[in-house]
């Protein structure tokens, strides 16, 4: 009898059902909307600040990157979608309580304000380019002359754009580890690391690049600090959320999410650009390359673990 409570219990793997609707498609898209938020941000902000000129990396160079990561990410929601021709339905309607709405809006004002930020300065970067119709180059003129506009704009809207990502998951109730209100400032700040990153990586300013290393130690201390409250809110809370926390503490991810997550993608590139601020010579790309692998890592864990925890038993 003990033998056979063994094999046919509840200690039986798939036993109870399982239910996961986002798969990679959704996590992809957190990645890419949290970096291109990130990557905006910052431009807009220098640019405001008026360092255009000693910082034309993150105002000039890395927002081109936003427009296909954005379109990446739009692409991963239409391929998610189940019924593709109603994806129109969204923009019928704003409801302000409702984070699809919020998301769909967002997106609908940042790419294209993202696509006309890079178009600016296509002419600068890129001698001798031409607008191919006078219309265009007339529309160009437009947005250069009200560009200051254009950055107030873009700041406030990626700054929303990046914590709807965390907002999206945390408005389910139903699944403990994503009902809680640190996701939207963790993901947040976790698009700013990544966007930071992204900016460090390819610029050839040293200047500039030591300025976002220093911002970015910064904000991976942020996120270690949502990371460490969000677990101590969980273990506070009702027993759902406790065994919602277990899933990173002794649970199933805790490997993946303390591994991939904090030590290789925060821990490891810290002590990287620690070094690198202090006079070693530290290749630029590895710490770079860990922080944005960290926050794939965050983004699919995340997504996945929310959708194992559950109400039940």
């Amino acid at each position: 009898m003990k033998e056979e409570l063994i094999i046919s219990g509840r200690m039986n793997p798939r036993v109870d059902p399982n239910l996961s609707i986002w798969g990679w498609e959704i996590a992809l898209y957190l990645f890419v909307g949290g970096l291109a938020a990130g990557i905006l941000f910052f431009a807009a902000l220098y640019y405001l600040m008026g360092k255009e000129k000693t910082f034309s990396t993150a105002v000039k160079w890395a927002p081109m990157a936003a427009p296909f990561l954005l379109i990446i990410g739009l692409s991963a929601l239409f391929y998610d979608l189940h019924h593709k021709l109603y994806f129109w339905r969204l923009y019928t309607t704003i409801r302000l309580s409702s984070p699809m709405s919020w998301g769909a809006w967002t997106l609908m004002v940042v790419t294209p304000l993202s696509i006309i930020w890079s178009a600016t300065y296509l002419p600068e970067l890129r001698p001798g380019w031409r607008w191919r119709y006078r219309w265009l180059e007339q529309l160009a003129a437009f947005f250069i002359a009200n560009r200051r506009t254009l950055a107030w704009i873009m700041v406030v809207s990626s700054a929303i754009l990046g914590i709807y990502t965390g907002i999206l998951l945390s408005a389910f109730n139903a699944r403990p580890l994503w009902n809680t209100s640190i996701l939207g400032p963790l993901f947040l700040a976790s698009g700013l690391s990544a966007g930071a990153a992204f900016i460090m990586m390819i610029s050839r300013n040293p200047i500039e690049r030591h300025t976002f290393s220093k911002i970015d130690l910064l904000v991976i201390g942020v996120e270690l600090f949502f990371i460490i409250h969000m677990f101590m809110g969980f273990l506070a809370s009702s027993q759902v959320q406790i065994d919602a926390a277990g899933l990173f503490l002794g649970g199933p991810y805790t490997l993946p999410f303390w591994i991939f997550v904090v030590f290789i993608g925060m821990v490891v590139p810290a002590l990287l650009e620690i070094l690198e601020l202090r006079g070693q010579r530290i290749p630029v790309f590895l710490p770079a390359a860990l922080i944005i692998f960290g926050n794939i890592m965050l983004r699919f864990l995340i997504v996945y673990a929310g959708q194992a925890s559950r109400y039940l038993y």
